[in-house]
């Protein structure tokens, strides 16, 4: 009797262990939000959209491919081999701000500190300090390349290889002014030539995504779009957008633009404003990031041309959460606004931030992801954003990661799909967004 309840209790345990395991994986997932068992070719329902449709220009095929052909979102190339296109309404972000010591003399960002919580009784039960690479990186995830320089000749061609297969043709770059970086790192504009020097070399546009450093003004931004377009305008590599005028525009995304107050907006974005652009040879098509429901209205009365929602959190804020991606698409499309959603893979930042785990999203084998592309697309969107290709420190990189394990530190890694599963599945869902599109515009 003794050995039956025995076998009782373990299997009771067992049990109950696989349904916290089970309740673990998807607990990030609202019911609303649940898994579809609809695959990439699905029909979706939603709003017909004909205001902007994108340009491309400057297409450089790389070597070994020998046909191309081109449309107004993609340019297809066809090997020996197979055929394969690369997409421009699929935008991805990217970060420049990582160093390592064979090329910086130092670690940069890998050795992020842990960021303190703002209450003190909080801040005091979790771990401070700052990570110490090469073992021990301020992510959730281990990178294939290891805890490598964005100054690396090496890196940065990996880098474009990986985008180009996943069949993200705008790469989005994280920028700050000359002389000016992020409060931990240091300036990178020097290497952002360097960028797109190699995305052209893989037909990848560049586009621009303005952070918001210390003194960032109205004024200031006008200096800044006109040092970008100044200096990057004529450059091969250099993303512009067709606005529903049929002007050939650059592109713009504002980082925290909630942080400038509308009326201030207004100088550089609006017509009547003290310093506008509008109509000038620094003109654009200006996105604002939208985190809270009333971010919306202040955009439209900054001047913005769209929004975009940029965090892979599902339900950390407004903008971010799916369920209300409907409201704000009907929001933009009453007043001529884009909407651009944001993917991505999941999210994890608690190697810098600790106390955050309860905004954690857990990728489950990549279930998160295809979730999100599909609200994304129920939406009928012009173009989808993925957070990120690689922002390593809040575990929302697309990049290849791989296993490793030390003795103080397990990484987490996408196991157990390939190191390249997440590009995979955005090349999958590219193609499938552009095949929806077709339909939606015939």
């Amino acid at each position: 009797m003794t050995r039956l309840r025995r076998k009782a209790l373990v299997a009771l345990f067992l049990f109950t262990l696989f349904i916290f395991g089970t309740m673990m994986g998807l607990r990030t997932l609202k019911p609303s939000d649940g898994f579809s068992d609809l695959a990439p070719g699905m029909d979706f329902i939603g709003e017909r959209s004909e205001r902007r449709r994108l340009d491309v220009k400057d297409v450089v095929v790389s070597p070994g491919q020998f046909h191309m052909s081109s449309s107004d979102t993609k340019v297809v190339f066809t090997r020996s081999d197979r055929e394969y296109s690369i997409f421009y309404d699929v935008h991805i972000f990217y970060y420049l701000w990582y160093g390592s010591p064979s090329v910086d003399n130092k670690y940069i960002h890998w050795d992020h500190v842990l960021v303190p919580h703002w209450d003190p009784k909080i801040a005091a039960s979790h771990a401070q300090g700052k990570h110490t690479p090469p073992d021990d990186i301020a992510s959730s995830f281990y990178p294939e390349l290891g805890p490598y320089s964005s100054r690396d000749p090496k890196v940065l061609e990996s880098h474009m290889a990986q985008i180009e297969a996943a069949a993200a043709g705008v790469l989005v770059l994280s920028w700050y002014p000359p002389g000016v970086g992020d409060d931990h790192g240091e300036p990178t504009e020097d290497l952002v030539p360097t960028v797109m020097d190699a995305a052209h070399r893989h037909s990848i546009k560049v586009a621009f995504h303005i952070q918001p450093y210390k003194g960032r003004t109205d004024q200031s931004m006008y200096d800044n779009i006109k040092y970008i377009i100044d200096k990057y305008g004529k450059h091969g590599a250099f993303y512009k957008f067709k606005s529903s005028t049929g002007r050939v525009l650059p592109l713009f995304y504002i980082y925290d633009s909630y942080l400038t107050p509308p009326e201030s907006w207004a100088e550089l974005l609006t017509a009547k404003g003290s310093r506008s652009v509008r109509g000038t040879p620094y003109d654009g098509i200006f996105v604002a990031l939208i985190v809270e429901e009333r971010h919306k209205y202040d955009i439209l009365a900054s001047g913005f041309d769209g929004m975009y929602t940029y965090f892979a959190s599902n339900g950390f804020s407004f903008g971010s959460s799916h369920q209300n991606w409907k409201a704000i698409k009907a929001f933009c499309d009453a007043n001529n606004l884009l909407f651009i959603p944001s993917v991505g893979p999941g999210y994890v930042d608690t190697a810098v931030r600790p106390w955050n785990n309860h905004n954690t999203r857990n990728r489950v084998n990549g279930r998160y992801y295809e979730t999100s592309l599909q609200a994304a697309l129920s939406v009928r969107p012009e173009i989808v954003t993925i957070t990120s290709f690689n922002q390593w420190h809040e575990g929302t990189q697309i990049e290849k990661a791989t296993p490793k394990k030390t003795v103080t530190r397990l990484y987490l890694d996408y196991q157990p799909n390939q190191p390249d599963h997440y590009l995979e599945l955005t090349r999958q869902w590219a193609e499938n967004f552009n095949k929806e599109k077709d339909k939606w515009l015939m």
